[in-house]
């Protein structure tokens, strides 16, 4: 991103860091910013859409290693005397100006009325309102705004944007992460994604997405698996407990078991125990080639705690008919 002297601006202010930030904390600042003041969030305030501008271009500058370099060094002399929009006065100032095309003259910053002529006259690099002033006519041994003929030395500005990876997290439920599909996910720089989720996600996997970062370079999701109500992984198996009652434990038979493909029939046989594992085949996670583990289901005997007068009469009358005596062996 081009680096804007018409119009100075303190990109550390901007972004609330000190002059001496690392990367880390330039990036901290602008996500909570970016946050903040994002147009999704503000819609219809002016002032928060040139905020947000703003932001992003001093997290522009600030992260590009070249452009942050030049704009410490030309930032140096803005609100140097002078630089207050008024007609020349003072006596000059006793800076040799370097790379410039005054020479080895001393420079009075009195003598301009914005930081822009400043860098244009005295450092020799100006915007196109610098270059295109007719009382400063082109010099054609000079044409080259950032090369100075004289002292031999040149710039090389960076004029390709740094490539950067990204990270981001994405927290997404069991089923989804089970079926995968699409999802549309949304960035702390404002951007909205809609990617195709690969099935069988787990926590703590890493997904790559190409050319989704900055500039070109990599975004990389990393998925957290929402604890589901019901479902528990277990490697490639996935673990449920089914309630049953006493009758249906008594009796056996058919009974429904909820698993990520929808509900299944499944026979308990009778006489079954709390506690007991029964394997569903083929109905637990896949993995990347897409075999699938299995379903665990734990049968767990529920007793109810509200009964009807009826259901009442029939315990009492199964309680004095009852052969089956658990407690047999106790001393």
């Amino acid at each position: 991103m081009p680096l804007n002297l018409q119009n100075f601006r303190d990109y550390y202010e901007i972004l609330g860091v000190s002059k001496d930030a690392s990367n880390e904390e330039i990036r901290k600042a602008y996500r909570k910013l970016a946050l903040q003041y994002h147009p999704d969030r503000n819609q219809g305030n002016e002032q928060a859409a040139e905020k947000f501008k703003d932001i992003n271009e001093a997290k522009e500058i600030l992260l590009d290693e070249a452009s942050r370099t030049k704009y410490d060094e030309y930032s140096r002399y803005w609100k140097q005397k002078g630089f207050t929009g008024k007609a020349p006065k003072g006596p000059t100032w006793g800076n040799t100006a370097k790379n410039g095309r005054n020479g080895n003259a001393s420079v009075d910053p009195a003598q301009y009325s914005s930081f822009d002529q400043f860098i244009n006259e005295v450092i020799g690099v100006g915007t196109e309102k610098g270059r295109n002033n007719p009382n400063n006519p082109p010099n054609p041994a000079n044409s080259d705004p950032f090369r100075n003929t004289r002292t031999k030395v040149s710039y090389s500005p960076n004029s390709r944007p740094q490539r950067r990876d990204i990270e981001a997290r994405l927290t997404i439920p069991l089923e989804k992460a089970y079926l995968g599909g699409l999802e549309r996910i949304r960035l702390e720089d404002g951007r909205s994604l809609e990617v195709n989720m690969p099935p069988g996600m787990v926590t703590g996997q890493t997904i790559r997405l190409r050319d989704q970062g900055i500039n070109g370079g990599d975004l990389y999701l990393k998925i957290t698996v929402e604890i589901h109500p019901q479902f528990k992984l277990e490697g490639l198996n996935i673990a449920c407990q089914i309630p049953v009652t006493p009758s249906e434990a008594v009796l056996g038979g058919q009974i429904e078991a909820p698993t990520l493909d929808g509900p299944v029939k499944m026979t308990i046989p009778p006489g079954v125990r709390s506690g007991q594992r029964f394997r569903l085949a083929n109905k637990g996670y896949p993995d990347e080639a897409g075999k699938r583990g299995d379903q665990l289901v734990e049968i767990q005997i529920v007793t109810p705690k509200n009964i009807s007068q009826q259901e009442r009469e029939l315990y009492e009358k199964l309680r004095q008919l009852e052969t089956f005596k658990p407690r047999a062996n106790f001393i």
